[in-house]
């Protein structure tokens, strides 16, 4: 199932293939340029034409909202802007920023005021997002505004309905759950009401609706997005982690996730340890363990990024799988990170889907 002509002739003229993000079941999603008024930007490519026949016609209806959300949603500064729209293929800005699930912008409070000023400006117009649930539809900004982003889900109301009401209630008590699990000093009274208090809608969602689309989506569309990971991070990752562990070498790993072009989903093993030549032994025995495939890459290094607790900084390494090594930036607080990390990124084994995206302040040290 191939773009229509006009489609595929204007991505052919204006677009510039780069970092694979994400490819499912709805759709092939993937960052690279565009060029606009006679100049490039960074933007993000959304297109149906690699989704299986039995899945198209729900990932064009979830095609359709994404594409008239963003059209409504164009100038208010609060998502990605809608660069282009064709039949089956969508471009919109790339928001210079990471995921909340990545930023975790703990007492961040002017970013939970950005937020939901972000959000009135959608309701405003009309557009109640529907899944702001998951923290990788919320964007912390290299400006330190909040956007949001993903409007598959998304409904755009002609009038403030009670249906309406009840969505954008939703929304709200949403984003008031992330602020709950980044910054729970700064919430006010009502805000606490909100969130002991489901709609009505939510709580039958919660009762009926969603056991059935969890049914369809993992059984029959066999369907998991845990960060983008799919079945294989739920799955095989805790398998391939035990394996390694057992080997007397390795202090500690880590596996991530990334869109893999060939595969849909790879993932990526980081390995603490001071032998680097242990990778070959790792491959051998995660080739030999039944059930689950090895990683595609298996990276070992001295020591993993790690936060404050000793945990490693999975959020960091996740980025270094995905070659979305200008977003590594902000997430690091000291020159001694950085230098850290560049050793880990001269040495990064996914080099077949990158794009010229290195953040210079990076590369210059």
């Amino acid at each position: 199932m191939g773009l229509p002509k006009d489609d595929a002739a204007i991505l052919a003229a204006r677009w510039t293939e780069g970092v694979l993000l994400k490819r499912d079941v709805f759709s092939t999603v993937e960052r690279g340029r565009f060029r606009a008024d006679d100049s490039e930007v960074d933007a993000v490519l959304r297109r149906l034409d690699q989704v299986p026949v039995w899945s198209y016609p729900l990932a064009r209806h979830l095609f359709a909202r994404e594409r008239h959300a963003l059209t409504l949603a164009r100038d208010l500064d609060a998502g990605p802007k809608l660069l282009w729209a064709g039949r089956k293929a969508l471009v919109r800005g790339f928001v210079d920023g990471v995921a909340l699930h990545l930023a975790k912008p703990h007492g961040d409070l002017a970013y939970f005021r950005s937020a939901k000023a972000a959000l009135r400006r959608l309701h405003r117009a009309g557009i109640c997002h529907n899944d702001l649930a998951k923290e990788q539809n919320w964007l912390v900004g290299r400006d330190g505004h909040a956007y949001v982003t993903d409007f598959q889900l998304a409904v755009c109301f002609k009038s403030r309905s009670r249906l309406f009401r009840i969505a954008a209630y939703e929304d709200l008590r949403h984003l008031l759950k992330h602020k709950r699990s980044y910054a729970p000093a700064a919430l006010t009274p009502m805000e606490r009401k909100i969130l002991a208090r489901k709609s009505f809608v939510a709580s039958l969602w919660l009762k009926t609706g969603k056991k059935v689309y969890q049914a369809i989506t993992r059984g029959l569309f066999n369907f998991t997005d845990r960060e983008g990971g799919g079945r294989r991070l739920v799955n095989d990752a805790p398998v391939l982690l035990e394996v390694i562990r057992k080997n007397p070498e390795v202090r500690d790993t880590a596996i991530v996730a990334f869109a893999d072009r060939r595969t849909g989903v790879g993932l990526y093993a980081f390995v603490e340890a001071d032998n680097v030549a242990l990778e070959k032994q790792l491959r051998n025995e995660l080739s030999s363990t039944r059930g689950v495939r090895p990683p595609e890459h298996i990276q070992v290094v001295h020591a993993l990024p790690r936060d404050a607790a000793g945990k490693p900084r999975t959020e960091i390494l996740q980025l270094v799988a995905m070659n979305q090594l200008d977003l590594i930036e902000p997430l690091l607080t000291s020159d001694a990170d950085r230098a850290f990390m560049k050793d880990i990124l001269e040495s990064r084994k996914n080099l077949r889907d990158r794009f010229n995206f290195e953040s210079s302040e990076l590369n210059s040290r």
